[in-house]
């Protein structure tokens, strides 16, 4: 089957096409084409909305498909707030739905029901499949998403913790369980997924039982422009005394904070080269991210009776090994071990990188955000009648 995996975000519009077998094979070329639009809805750029982004799409697809039609399309959305516990076969309702909860998500939401809407208009027979990055969290107990906040801010607002990446976490505990032999349903483990964007996600019983980012993504850990946690009085104070508005405010904690606000780099590649060098912020900005990080490892071990695995994903958590030794060494107290020379390997496959010895596994797993839409899209559009 060709699945069309559709990442909508605000003004781009990033997609794959890709091979799947219905029958779980891998393809010997999975990925048969790749892009992004981007600059959508910028004066000058062309490209004024999501459907004439998607006829950019379409005609660069119409160069590789050889006459073959695409069987269905798979879109990422970022919030399905409480409703969405799966991936869902797209209807009109549903599309309205992802649009009621665009508060949520402002910047992405509408930007992916524009991405629906322009695909059910020009291919109205197409089953479509919407997989949403807070579903996998729906499993975390009350005590995990509930803040100490009155409680008409939840019943009334919806305001609680929803979590994120679920998508890419849902994955790669699949993935972390397989390679050591134990069974989902029974695996415990903290998923680290490091990107410029990156959350942590405890695991029990192969579910998400918390994770770090919260009512939008900004909580948690150090990202790449984003604060993580910060004590809220400062927001509060920053604001009354007249140095930002709350607009402001929102691009100092989302845009202008992490790495890049205290190294002057957003790009973890960047920062550790210039720690490396001597550069006093940017090895403060290592020191600061990677004590966050295993703090909430050593927190996540506790909620899960006991983690049987660390594992990193994501850019960073797959390809920087400084970063990942750093978090490690802050680890040992745990017993946790690692091979430094495993941790320089790099591989396309999960490996483990701890010592036999070590008390808890420590994992490298690649993960596949498209793969796993596609995969999720596949087996409700087979449902749905497709090709």
């Amino acid at each position: 089957m060709l699945i069309l995996v559709i990442n909508s975000g605000s003004s781009s519009l990033k997609y794959q096409l890709r091979e799947v077998h219905p029958d779980g094979g891998e393809p010997a070329e999975p990925v048969i084409a790749s892009g992004l639009v981007e600059r959508i809805g910028v004066p000058g750029s062309g490209v004024d909305n999501h459907s004439e982004a998607l006829e950019q799409v379409n005609a660069e697809l119409e160069t590789v498909l050889g006459g073959r039609t695409i069987d269905a399309a798979g879109h990422r959305v970022v919030h399905g707030g409480e409703r969405f516990k799966a991936p869902a076969l797209v209807t009109m309702e549903v599309i309205r739905a992802i649009e009621r909860l665009a508060p949520l998500a402002p910047l992405h939401n509408p930007a992916a029901a524009q991405g629906l809407r322009a695909i059910a208009e020009k291919w109205p027979e197409m089953p479509q499949v919407v997989v949403f990055d807070t579903s996998f969290h729906q499993t975390m107990p009350e005590e995990a998403w509930r803040y100490a906040l009155p409680d008409a801010l939840y019943t009334e607002d919806g305001i609680r913790r929803y979590g994120f990446h679920g998508t890419s976490h849902d994955l790669v505990t699949g993935l972390a369980a397989e390679t050591l032999g134990i069974p989902r349903e029974q695996f415990s483990a903290v998923i680290l997924h490091l990107g410029n964007g990156a959350s942590a996600t405890a695991i029990a019983g192969g579910a998400s039982v918390d994770t770090t980012m919260g009512y939008t993504p900004l909580a948690g850990l150090v990202m790449g422009t984003r604060s993580g946690d910060v004590d809220p009085s400062i927001i509060t104070h920053l604001i009354r005394n007249g140095s930002y508005d709350a607009d402001q405010m929102d691009r100092l904690l989302n845009r202008e904070s992490g790495l890049l606000g205290m190294s002057g780099h957003a790009d973890m590649r960047q920062v550790v080269d210039n720690a490396h060098a001597g550069d006093r912020r940017a090895r403060m900005a290592l020191k600061v991210a990677s004590y966050r990080l295993a703090k909430y490892v050593g927190g996540y071990h506790v909620a899960v009776g006991g983690a049987q695995a660390v594992v990193f994903t994501a850019g960073i958590g797959e390809n920087s090994a400084p970063f990942r030794a750093a978090v490690l060494d802050r680890l040992a107290p745990l017993g946790i071990a690692y091979e430094a020379e495993k941790n320089l390997e790099r591989s396309g496959a999960p490996r483990v990188i701890s010592t036999a010895d070590s008390a808890i596994p420590v994992l490298v797993v690649p993960t596949d955000e498209e793969m796993a839409i596609a995969q999720a899209t596949v087996e409700l559009a087979m449902g749905a009648g497709a090709r």
